[in-house]
């Protein structure tokens, strides 16, 4: 059956102003998920043609509700769904991303996602400790012995493209590539992303895919103890992954493993700056650091929202929500949703991990593959800092980054 395009509703929902493209909302869109929250389970956004849903056991249901998806293909062509097809010059984009797990669904989502956990096992990300630890230990020590700079590009972005790298054998002379293609094509994942967006996201595809292009083919011909030659090795009852699988795979891997690790990074020692007593704690006690991590990820998520389409209609808080739809699930307000978590706006570095199952790492089949690895980075970086540089203070409030859906500082300047 043809779906039907959905209509506007005859009116905007009521309630607060849930303005992504406004600074002031970026550095602090609490306030407004909290009005949301109040106003309602589902609200029409005219400005992106989506439905809102701010509360956590909505967003936790339909993050594992087959009713939707992140793509409608596998089910409806374009035309069908009432959608455009994306534009034929983004095409390297969408080639791209569109054979990454993250964009897709059962059967092709479940099938790369065993082929990639052959590869990418519990014990390749133990046996990453001491590399993560030994390049954590050494920016900090680079930026102690400097008296301080900004954390932002001196620790927090390097350490986890250099763990990424090194996971998938890079050589060291090409890793300065990675964040700047990183970071271009993630620029997509903006609500209502600009032309000049579109550019520089298609243009770090090209380059991108022709890099590990060769990259695959040298480990082809000569296979190390990397994660590419893992991919390429592995097999279930004689499937393989493709080659653009294969590439969309490492470029998920890369985005997906050092995006978010970057932001809960800076925002989770904005968050201990802002909040002495919890820092004194983990200075005084680190085994509570493990939990402090989750409790950075839940009270202010690096990453806000998460997409999905409505394959068929699904009703929210009694608002019926036709197939055709796109809901915007705010992770950010699902995490402080007072129905789920004990005094939500109180940032606990205690908070026991009953108390603390956040959606920062989504649910259902899209669960984080790279959440262990994002973990032992944040406890790496975190820890290391807490025992070898005590005393870290903030310079001065940072400016925020314009993006809303991956969110964090433009720098975090610091010093001792």
């Amino acid at each position: 059956m043809t779906p039907t395009p959905p209509a506007s509703p005859a009116a905007p929902s009521p309630g607060p102003a849930f303005e992504p493209w406004s600074p002031s909302f970026v550095a602090d869109p609490y306030p407004a998920y909290e009005a949301l929250r109040a106003a309602g389970r589902a609200h029409w956004f005219e400005p992106t043609r989506q439905w809102l849903i701010p509360h956590y056991d909505d967003v936790n249901a339909l993050l594992r509700d087959r009713r939707l998806g992140r793509t409608y293909l596998h089910r409806f062509t374009h035309e069908e769904f009432g959608r455009q097809a994306p534009p034929a010059e983004h095409e390297p984009f969408t080639t791209l991303n569109g054979n990454g797990m993250l964009d897709l669904e059962a059967p092709a989502h479940s099938r790369i996602r065993r082929l990639v956990a052959k590869a990418f096992t519990p014990r390749t990300v133990e046996n990453l400790a001491p590399t993560v630890e030994r390049l954590a230990a050494g920016l900090i020590t680079s930026l102690h012995a400097d008296g301080g700079g900004d954390l932002l590009s001196r620790v927090a972005e390097p350490l986890p493209v250099a763990v990424i790298a090194e996971m998938l054998g890079i050589p060291a002379a090409d890793r300065c590539l990675l964040r700047p293609w990183s970071a271009a094509i993630t620029g997509m994942f903006e609500l209502n992303p600009t032309e000049e967006s579109a550019r520089r996201a298609v243009t770090a595809s090209e380059e991108f895919s022709a890099y590990l292009h060769e990259l695959i083919a040298a480990r082809r011909a000569d296979p190390g103890e990397d994660l590419i030659s893992a991919l390429i090795a592995a097999r279930e009852d004689g499937d393989v992954l493709s080659e653009q699988e294969m590439i969309s795979t490492i470029v998920l891997l890369l985005n997906a493993g050092h995006e978010a690790t970057v932001n809960t990074t800076t925002i989770g020692w904005l968050t201990l700056f802002h909040h002495p007593d919890q820092l004194q704690l983990l200075y005084d006690a680190p085994d509570r650091l493990r939990d402090g991590v989750d409790e950075m990820l839940r009270y202010d998520t690096p990453l806000q929202m998460f997409e999905r389409w409505v394959l068929d209609d699904i009703e929210v808080g009694g608002t019926v929500i036709p197939r055709g739809s796109e809901v915007a699930l705010l992770f950010g307000s699902a995490n402080r949703d007072p129905a789920r978590f004990t005094d939500p706006d109180r940032f606990d570095v205690t908070r026991p991990a009953a108390d603390n199952r956040h959606v920062s790492f989504g649910a259902g089949i899209h669960y984080c593959l790279g959440a262990p690895l994002a973990r032992l980075e944040l406890g790496a970086s975190f820890g290391t800092f807490l025992r070898q540089a005590p005393g870290l203070r903030l310079v001065a409030e940072p400016a925020w980054s314009p993006g809303y859906v991956i969110r964090g500082p433009e720098e975090l300047l610091v010093t001792w």
